[in-house]
């Protein structure tokens, strides 16, 4: 996290749609950018944000595959305990924009369920960014969950396992500032395999993890057995 957390980790379902969020190896960097964002001085540089976002990339790929479109999605993956953390309202995340894999999607705050499960958007075309850690841009790794597909095709997170070291992801945050990452890699890992501590763990710099479902669909519970992580700093 982008301070380093002294509590205890806490073992909960994250549960999307054909999606869920896990973590993998490797991960710690710090954000690229320019000019310096207003709102605190211990943000990374960043570009100010064009007046109107480009609109989203259409995706190539048709309908989710019959298994996957009938996912409710679910995945026991761990989270930090504890409830949302002080944030400077301009450095809260707003936009993800990853021209690669043709996402172009506002972001939502997801925190932790009453149950102990890690929140998570209701609309299958949602994506959000968890509040239990730092906003895209400070320091420490930013997790950011979204849906894989749903019953009528895919959704933004779909190409997600596409990308590869050196795509461009940007996120615009609410003063208006855009932070720029670079992916370093893209894992896979069985959701009962989940690296809580690469994926939550304090960094010296800035870092994002995009996070969703993938790997072959379990028809006998219904759910994709692991996770696709990006990792980018």
């Amino acid at each position: 996290m982008s301070l380093p957390r002294a509590g205890a980790l806490l073992a909960a379902a994250l549960v999307l749609a054909g999606c869920a969020a896990g973590g993998s190896e490797g991960g710690d960097a710090s954000g690229t950018a320019s000019d310096p964002a207003p709102a605190a001085s211990s943000a990374p540089a960043a570009t100010p944000a064009p007046a109107t976002p480009a609109p989203a990339a259409s995706s190539p790929v048709g309908p989710a595959p019959a298994s996957a479109a009938a996912d409710p999605g679910a995945g026991s993956v761990p989270v930090p305990a504890g409830g949302p953390r002080p944030v400077a309202a301009g450095h809260v995340p707003v936009r993800l924009q990853v021209p690669a894999a043709g996402i172009d999607v506002p972001l939502i705050d997801l925190g932790v369920a009453g149950d102990g499960t890690l929140e998570v958007p209701a609309d299958y075309q949602q994506v959000g960014w968890f509040d239990g850690g730092p906003p895209p841009g400070d320091v420490g790794p930013a997790v950011v969950a979204g849906h894989v597909d749903s019953k009528s095709g895919p959704a933004p997170f779909f190409r997600l396992r596409d990308l590869a070291p050196g795509d461009e992801v940007r996120v615009t945050r609410a003063d208006g500032t855009v932070v720029t990452f670079r992916v370093d890699g893209v894992e896979q890992y069985a959701k009962d395999a989940f690296p809580t501590a690469t994926v939550y763990g304090p960094v010296p710099g800035p870092a994002l993890r995009l996070v969703t479902c993938g790997g072959s669909f379990d028809r006998s519970s219904g759910h994709y057995r692991d996770n696709v992580v990006v990792y980018a700093s």
